[in-house]
């Protein structure tokens, strides 16, 4: 029961316009049924493999995010049943996803992944890179893919001002492209908060937030 009341717990909490993705990674199948049972149907893994393992066991009405750092040689055993892929670095990773998304005729939503820490360890692209992989004319060839927004990460520290600062930054980020779509590219989303920090990004302008220890509990990485 105390999965099912942390989730209504953040759930009573979110605006409308918020999705909340649970972030399962690490967590086995009982546990994500009981939040499955208590009404969640959209979960977040970082490991495809584990992913697959549990959409082979999982109902199969859920919608599954990819939230981790991708491999692009990986893509094609989530290929058939992804529902959005978050963390899209570069051009050639477009490419794979929209090469495996051909094979199963789908179209496969992605977010492209942003830099906004400091960190060094944080993946993404900087704003100039956004601007010119959307320029880049091939990008029109990608009938497979639609890009649906963008999605960051901020530093992890306790100073709520840096935090805050970056999830801004993002979101400016975003407005600057919401305007400018093409037929795959359809900015709606904006993915940025988890656990620690998903209040600030929601009062920032995030539409999904990314929350698991909040839900599940402490990981378990043994």
């Amino acid at each position: 029961m105390i999965i099912k009341d942390n989730l209504n717990k953040i759930l009573n909490t979110l605006p409308a316009n918020v999705q909340l993705i649970a972030v399962s990674k690490t967590k086995p199948v009982s546990e994500i049924l009981e939040a499955y049972k208590a009404g969640q149907k959209v979960f977040g893994e970082n490991k495809i493999q584990e992913m697959v393992q549990k959409f082979d066991h999982m109902p199969k009405d859920i919608q599954w995010h990819m939230i981790g750092h991708l491999q692009r040689n990986k893509v094609k055993y989530m290929a058939h049943f992804v529902h959005l892929i978050h963390g899209v670095d570069s051009f050639k990773t477009l490419k794979e996803i929209n090469k495996q998304a051909q094979k199963h005729n789908r179209v496969i939503d992605c977010l492209l992944q942003l830099k906004i820490a400091s960190e060094e360890t944080k993946f993404g692209l900087s704003i100039t890179e956004v601007q010119e992989l959307l320029n880049l004319p091939a990008l029109s060839n990608l009938k497979n893919i639609n890009i649906k927004g963008f999605m960051g990460m901020a530093s992890f520290t306790n100073d709520t001002n840096i935090v805050r600062t970056e999830f801004k930054t993002l979101k400016s980020y975003f407005d600057q492209f919401k305007n400018k779509t093409s037929f795959n590219f359809n900015p709606s989303i904006l993915s940025m908060g988890m656990s620690g920090d998903y209040q600030i990004a929601i009062e920032e302008g995030s539409t999904m937030v990314r929350v698991g220890s909040a839900i599940f509990g402490n990981r378990n990485y043994n």
